[in-house]
């Protein structure tokens, strides 16, 4: 057969011949025999331990093919390469030659995505897909052996190889897709065979790309349009856009939300160390629950956790001890205390409805002393960029903020459309304040923040905004 299982390192590895390999990727074995096994997929020397297949991707910036001796050496079992390596590839490694590696990589997951006996949850949305990802592999763990994304490696590349990752263990397959031009979504949902889809929201990331908010709707409801009539499609009760893409797809639709939808939040508490909440499910119960993160938009992001699990059959104490349980990939509104002062990690990515999102907590939330906004730019929003983050400034305050804080060039627009910059106070006697150097904001957080006050940090992944974190706890 051309997959199985074998053991290695103490785990049941689902395997591919050569033969496979070729046939799924489109390609032609030039040096090895049909028979010959991988039992493992790597696009990056460093990982690679010994028997794997190691893609020689080509990127704008990189060639993966100027490793292939790398990989061999390394033990790799076999690579996939578009061209012939300058260098002859040892006789102990096999050789599959392709058109291109990047879509026979593609093509390798999808045709390997059949041999796999899951079910898969495929989520999608404008914020909070990783922080929706960790809830549902909680949920679904307390009775299911899952796999899920690891990081935020959503896109064309991460997408097939987290399902390359996936092996006869897993029962459950959770994985992310990210997009941010149009066609994407279809492409990724067509290799990942979703059984469940997940839309957390529809908002105005990547309108650098996309041009309108309805133009995200319609590439993200694409996933919705993916699951068959067999399946389930959970979407936020409130969001605008959700009726509409309810109306695109065969599956069965539950909504969540706070006011409206089959599973709903009420009685929610927040605070520093996470947020409380009574679980309402019809036809289930309610019981009380809690995640270990504070916002309402992550109890938004549980719910659909919590619907996820409720398809899959778990009872109500279940979703609420995985709920419970969930470790949240880093940067996400996590607490940190240095030197007495409270901060909020979320650092990790931004975007105009992520920032209010999380400027919304850190005004929400107990606070004995000031409440810090320290904020970086935000990418992708093409022409709307000025306006977004002039936008951000003027809402930041408003919420009730006592100081505004923006690093970077790119974040500038937010405190330039304010008055009182550079040290001035606002219109309400609130501090504003821009530095171009993440090492000159945390100057000014050592000498301005005090025991009992607490600190929002956020910004895009470009912004690089944990560069202001560990700048202050170096001081």
């Amino acid at each position: 057969m051309p997959v199985g299982s074998c053991q290695r390192r103490g785990a049941i590895i689902k395997t591919l011949t050569l033969g496979a390999i070729a046939d799924f990727s489109g390609g032609a074995i030039t040096q090895g025999k049909l028979t010959d096994t991988v039992s493992a997929v790597s696009t990056d020397t460093r990982l690679l331990q010994g028997g794997e297949l190691y893609i020689a991707l080509v990127g704008d910036r990189f060639d993966g093919h100027d490793y292939v001796q790398q990989a061999a050496e390394k033990g790799a079992a076999a690579v996939m390469v578009q061209r012939t390596p300058e260098l002859p590839v040892p006789e102990s490694c096999a050789v599959v030659r392709v058109d291109n590696t990047l879509r026979a990589l593609q093509s390798l997951a999808r045709r390997y995505r059949l041999h796999l006996s899951i079910t898969a949850v495929g989520i999608t949305g404008s914020n909070g897909k990783t922080s929706t990802k960790d809830f549902v592999a909680a949920v679904l763990s307390q009775e299911f052996e899952v796999s899920k994304t690891q990081g935020n490696l959503n896109n064309h590349i991460g997408l097939p190889l987290s399902i390359l990752a996936t092996d006869d263990r897993h029962e459950c397959g959770i994985w992310e897709m990210g997009m941010s031009h149009p066609g994407e979504i279809e492409k990724l949902a067509a290799i990942a065979q979703p059984d469940v889809g997940v839309i957390t929201n529809i908002g105005v990331a990547h309108l650098e790309f996309m041009k309108t908010r309805d133009a995200i709707a319609l590439e993200k409801g694409m996933l919705a349009e993916m699951v068959g009539e067999r399946g389930v499609v959970i979407l936020p009760a409130e969001d605008e856009y959700a009726d509409s893409i309810a109306a695109r797809t065969a599956a069965k639709v539950v909504r969540c939300g706070f006011e409206k939808g089959e599973i709903r939040a009420l009685d929610v508490e927040i605070s520093g160390g996470g947020s409380k909440f009574l679980l309402v499910a019809e036809g289930e119960g309610e019981i009380a629950a809690e995640i270990g993160v504070p916002g309402k938009h992550m109890i938004s992001n549980a719910l659909l956790a919590a619907g996820v699990g409720l398809h899959f059959g778990l009872s109500l104490e279940q979703v609420a001890r995985g709920l419970a349980s969930a470790e949240l990939t880093g940067g996400r509104l996590q607490a940190r205390q240095v030197c007495g002062v409270d901060f909020i990690d979320d650092s990790y990515n931004a975007n105009p409805d992520s920032m209010r999102a999380a400027v919304l907590t850190l005004v929400g939330m107990p606070c004995g002393g000031r409440r810090f906004a320290v904020l970086g730019g935000m990418a992708e929003l093409g022409e709307s960029a000025v306006e977004e983050h002039r936008k951000l400034g003027l809402e930041t305050l408003a919420a009730g903020v006592d100081a505004l804080v923006s690093v970077g060039e790119m974040a500038t627009a937010i405190t330039d459309g304010v008055d009182g910059v550079d040290g001035a106070d606002g219109a309400d006697g609130q501090e504003v304040q821009h530095f171009e150097m993440p090492a000159d904001c945390a100057a000014f957080l050592k000498e301005h923040a005090k025991p009992g006050d607490l600190v929002l940090v956020k910004g895009s992944r470009s912004a690089a905004m944990e560069r202001v974190l560990s700048e202050f706890e170096r001081l």
